[in-house]
């Protein structure tokens, strides 16, 4: 089975809050979540993106109503983030992330180059990539862009599902269209630039339609979606038109299909028993219609529902099984699984444009 490097998780989420386990958690075998460096091994994880969430905090009612409400088939919008707990929080886990590398004696790195990240591959080392999703952290003027690239900041999601300085993403809805509310702001744009100027991987999931073709417009890096499935076959908020589909196929980009079980079935239900036949369609749909050059995988592991038959990390050859009852094999198979991330990424960290 081909190596894979998944675009999307959530593992260190499940690190942030002060009662959580100390970091060694990633380095050993845990019971509970999606993901593990034990588990990957296992199934056959070389590395991923390392997403840094921060969520609102809220009452257990309020949070109990907000789950109820998502479940819902209306479209939902968080509320935006305050951006001093954004700053404190990312902070807090990217040092976690630090930690994780340096307590695990060799055996995760931080990647901040594509030579490492192909090393990491095929040595066997585990490869981390820093990623912030949604950028709450970052002020509109830029000023700590360049401390979180210079830390190790090499994939930026610029919104999560609500509105921030910089965009806004879509809400959770079933059915519903990813062409909801603003395009970029004059931040936004000014941060795509300088995000091209760096070198630095811009994510546009959860971003909604106005704002990706803003992006399209202006970032002369490939397109992005780190975590998604195709609209036309589940139409999600969440998920990508044929169009987006074709524009990110044209800027030699990627997109990573999610195994979140709404984003994948006909009918939106959060139903752990879909079957992994779905997710195949969805890949072969996004060969068909861009290329197996741009399918990538992007679990969205600790963050979403996926199916019961993939179970966590230790499931990823029945992902691959699936994909090759898709009709995937040989170079393309290895595509999928690791070579189009490499690519994309490689091409992503390359710096563009002016000062």
């Amino acid at each position: 089975m081909p190596t894979i490097f998944d675009g999307h998780n959530d593992c260190l989420t499940r690190l942030y809050p002060p009662a959580a386990p100390p970091c060694g958690s990633f380095l050993e075998r845990l019971e509970e979540g999606h993901l593990d460096l034990p588990r990957a091994r296992e199934g056959g994880l070389g590395g991923g993106l390392f997403a840094i969430f921060i969520e609102e905090l809220r009452h257990e009612g309020e949070e109990q109503a907000f789950l109820q409400s998502r479940s819902d088939r209306f479209p939902l919008m968080d509320p935006p983030l305050d951006p001093t707990r954004a700053l404190e929080g990312t902070l807090e886990v990217a040092g976690r992330l630090f930690a994780i590398e340096r307590e695990s004696e060799g055996s995760v790195r931080l990647v901040r180059e594509a030579r490492e990240l192909e090393w990491c591959l095929k040595h066997g080392v585990f490869a981390a990539v820093m990623h912030l999703e949604g950028a709450e952290a970052l002020d509109p003027d830029l000023r700590r862009l360049g401390f979180f690239h210079g830390a190790g900041l090499r994939s930026l999601g610029l919104v999560w599902s609500r509105p921030n300085a910089f965009g806004t993403g879509v809400p959770f809805g079933f059915p519903g269209s990813p062409d909801t509310g603003p395009g970029l702001t004059l931040a936004g744009r000014r941060l795509v630039r300088e995000c091209n100027r760096l070198g630095l991987m811009l994510d546009l999931a959860h971003l909604n339609e106005r704002g990706f073709w803003d992006v399209a417009r202006i970032s002369e890096a490939p397109l992005v979606v780190s975590h998604a499935a195709a609209h036309a076959l589940c139409p999600s908020c969440r998920n990508l038109t044929d169009r987006q589909l074709d524009a990110i196929r044209d800027s030699d980009g990627v997109v990573g299909l999610n195994f979140c079980v709404s984003d994948l079935r006909p009918d939106g239900r959060r139903d752990p028993e879909t079957p992994l036949e779905i997710l195949g369609r969805h890949a072969a749909y996004l060969a068909e219609r861009m290329g197996p050059r741009h399918v990538a995988l992007g679990s969205d592991f600790d963050g979403a529902l996926i199916p019961r038959e993939i179970g966590d990390v230790r499931g990823l050859p029945r992902v691959v099984q699936a994909l090759e009852q898709a009709g995937f094999a040989g170079e393309d198979l290895t595509a999928v699984c690791h070579g189009n991330w490499v690519r994309v990424l490689s091409d992503s960290w390359r710096p563009r444009g002016g000062s």
